[in-house]
């Protein structure tokens, strides 16, 4: 039988952007745009945001190399997800703390992501191959990381800034943990806004990859929206479990050791 005439457009549109040499000049300009911006608008981050785009290129051409690679493998994939942890530790940490407790953001970070990932391996959701593990543990891992690397900065910056009023909760008699969580609490917790906001105004404002992807793929609506609402749902679970344990973190003064002004 031959091909219909719609085949043709649904090859094409199972693309979301055609990869053509066109689309890295303007991403190209997109990011010398981003990086004008940055420093023209003094925020202190027009370097950074070079360099950041810089890595993103170098690091996604080589993680799509290595992907294609151990992907067949589920030791190897299983590799590939504890270098992922690796990473986001170590950035988490370092935004939070210069010195060698950054660490410890391994704690919220796999308080909140394994459970998560055990569920899912355990009830038979997600199959045990590499292609489907790498991808969701990425999700999860990312969201992890934005809300550990948040909270921990926020409270941070929050007992530095207030704090005599630490004092004087001291001097009321309460604990030095209990003190220090008064004061920082509310600021960490403002960390759990963007995802909020993301499951709140999803399908109204935004579309997310997943999303995007399933129906790019050829899944029907239903199933690309429940996949969908299932990663935004349980990447308020993952952060909202990271963001008690960074703030169980700094009130407990593990971390914080060597930031200017800090605590702990």
């Amino acid at each position: 039988m031959a091909p219909s005439a719609a085949t043709p457009v649904a090859a094409a549109g199972s693309q979301l952007l055609p990869v053509t040499p066109l689309l890295g000049v303007v991403t190209a300009l997109l990011l010398a745009a981003a990086v004008a911006v940055a420093g023209r608008g003094l925020l202190g981050h027009g370097r950074a945001v070079l360099r950041a785009g810089l890595r993103a290129v170098v690091q996604l051409a080589v993680v799509a190399l290595v992907i294609t690679w151990v992907v067949g493998s589920l030791w190897w994939s299983a590799l590939f997800v504890v270098l992922m942890f690796a990473v986001a530790v170590r950035t988490a940490g370092r935004r939070m703390t210069p010195g060698p407790a950054w660490t410890w953001a391994a704690a919220p970070i796999g308080a909140g992501v394994l459970p998560v990932l055990a569920l899912l391996l355990a009830v038979g959701l997600l199959p045990l191959k590499g292609l489907s593990v790498i991808p969701v543990a990425g999700i999860l891992i990312g969201g992890a990381l934005s809300a550990t690397s948040l909270a921990g900065r926020r409270a941070l910056d929050e007992l530095r800034q207030r704090h005599g009023e630490v004092e004087a909760a001291l001097a009321l008699g309460f604990e030095e943990r209990d003190a220090r969580l008064e004061i920082c609490r509310t600021a960490a917790a403002t960390s759990l806004v963007p995802a909020l906001d993301q499951t709140r105004t999803v399908g109204l404002v935004t579309l997310p990859g997943a999303f995007v992807g399933m129906l790019l793929g050829g899944a029907t609506p239903v199933q690309a929206g429940a996949v969908q609402l299932f990663v935004l749902v349980a990447l308020l679970a993952v952060e909202s479990v990271a963001i008690v344990v960074v703030l169980e973190l700094v009130a407990r003064g593990l971390v914080g050791a060597g930031r200017p002004g800090g605590v702990g």
